[in-house]
């Protein structure tokens, strides 16, 4: 089926979404004024609201959870520490080293079958021995991208923050889709977000905004992280623009994620029936990854009738769904990759 003719069908990531009409009148009514100085009241009024609703004491806004991840990476370790994370974390595989660049830290790996680490394991990869580089830090991400947007139980997560309280460590989340996480488990955020030290909080994937991310910690911490996103050329000025859509997207976008991880399952079942290779058990939310061979082959002929999709390996493409992905645009992309 040849759909040149109809709406581009995007199912590379859920940060392609254009800004609804309710968030484009938002930005364009915002009251602003110059974030640098802490006076834009929507920054702010956004700050201030994700910090309630995750169950921190203060927010600060940045252009990309990039910035947020590294900048917490920054306030929380010294030069020549190490970063505890579970393989294949975003933090390491599509943050361009910059742990190492800016911080002077590396990443100290653990096992994580399907994006889920032992906290015994963690435990196991704390470093004290002046013959090594020492812990600064574990982080975790939830959920999990590379391993197919996979969610921590609530244990493992409660499991490594008693390890953190034991050998006196920071914990930091990576929560680029913790609202995702939350939703599959049919929990509060805050229900994750309680057993962090900081979280990092993204507004452009699943909840749909524009642009920016927001990094949640205790008063001092922020007031810390506010220097090191001055650093990295995050003083945005008049970013209440921007943060008005992120108010929307907090307010509205965690209601349409259900829709999202349903939309992800059919897919994952389509695959499957027409003979992909889908591990039904990783979809847990908005993504599907399907093993087939000469992918970016494949992905390229998709594209030439109408649908994107990101061809991450030579035999693997991801498919992610968003709220800008309809029940009818699921049904043609069906259509499109033959599997129907």
């Amino acid at each position: 089926m040849s759909v040149s003719h109809s709406p581009r069908i995007d199912l590379r990531s859920d940060t392609v979404t254009t800004p609804t009409e309710t968030m484009r009148r938002a930005m364009a009514e915002a009251l602003v004024g110059d974030d640098v100085y802490a006076e834009d009241p929507t920054v702010n009024e956004l700050q201030q609201e994700a910090a309630r609703l995750l169950g921190f004491e203060a927010g600060l806004f940045m252009p990309s959870g990039t910035m947020t991840n590294q900048v917490a990476i920054a306030v929380h370790t010294q030069r020549g520490q190490e970063v505890i994370c579970a393989e294949g974390s975003h933090i390491y595989e599509w943050e361009l080293g910059m742990m190492a660049a800016f911080s002077g830290v590396v990443p100290r790996f653990v096992v994580a079958p399907r994006g889920v680490p032992d906290p015994e394991g963690v435990r196991r990869a704390i470093r004290r021995s002046i013959h090594q580089s020492p812990t600064g830090l574990i982080s975790l991400e939830n959920t999990h991208n590379k391993a197919g947007g996979t969610v921590l139980p609530q244990e493992v997560m409660a499991g490594v923050r008693e390890v953190a309280d034991q050998e006196g460590l920071p914990l930091h989340l990576d929560g680029a889709r913790m609202m995702n996480a939350a939703a599959a488990q049919g929990v509060s955020a805050r229900e994750i977000a309680k057993h962090f030290d900081t979280v990092s909080l993204c507004l452009s994937k699943g909840l749909g905004a524009p642009v920016g991310s927001v990094l949640l910690g205790s008063r001092d911490f922020v007031a810390r992280a506010h220097r090191y996103r001055k650093m990295m050329g995050g003083g945005m000025r008049q970013a209440g623009i921007l943060a008005a859509a992120g108010l929307i997207a907090l307010r509205e976008g965690p209601a349409q994620l259900p829709h999202d991880h349903r939309r992800a399952r059919e897919l994952a079942h389509a695959l499957l029936g027409a003979g992909y290779d889908v591990d039904l058990d990783t979809v847990q939310t908005n993504m599907v990854y399907a093993g087939l061979p000469d992918a970016q082959t494949k992905v390229n002929v998709w594209a030439a009738q109408g649908l994107l999709a990101n061809a991450l390996d030579t035999d693997r493409v991801r498919f992610v769904l968003h709220h800008q992905i309809s029940d009818d645009l699921l049904g043609r992309a069906i259509e499109v990759i033959g599997a129907r």
